[in-house]
């Protein structure tokens, strides 16, 4: 389970150095093999192996293939997916194309989202995600879901 936020750097060779904790849990629970994408393009998704295939099944059997949105997702995470292995440093590449549309150099940002992490360009998430209000309306909906 990953939760919380670490901040971390990109190096010159665009590759992630996993926050200490975020790299435990997945060295000791999932092994080492990843997949790297993103919906959007705006952020970097990184999930354990595992994790990823979880998903991709439960969108085989949930899903017809041939379903416009499961198409457009596919084209969307293929696009911007690779799979990869983190190294014996905890570091993660993400690949050239995903790092310039989502601005991932420098200073970054690292989330846990239960199964997978994900990653911000740090200024660009203090200002669109922060900058975000949190209104009644969104504590209310959370409420409807039992949170």
């Amino acid at each position: 389970m990953f939760r919380g936020n670490f901040p971390a750097k990109i190096d010159e060779k665009g590759r992630l150095k996993a926050p200490s904790d975020f790299r435990a849990v997945i060295a000791e629970k999932y092994g080492s093999e990843l997949f790297v994408t993103s919906l959007y393009g705006d952020s970097v998704w990184i999930y354990p192996l595992p994790c990823w295939i979880a998903l991709e099944e439960r969108l085989a059997t949930k899903a017809p293939s041939l379903h416009p949105v499961v198409e457009k997702f596919r084209n969307r995470v293929n696009y911007f997916g690779q799979q990869t292995s983190m190294d014996s440093q905890g570091r993660i590449l993400i690949q050239p194309l995903l790092r310039e549309h989502a601005g991932i150099d420098g200073e970054v940002v690292v989330l846990g989202f239960n199964d997978h992490l994900v990653v911000w360009n740090r200024a660009k998430f203090e200002k669109s995600k922060l900058g975000e209000d949190f209104t009644l309306e969104d504590r209310l909906a959370l409420s409807d879901l039992g949170i």
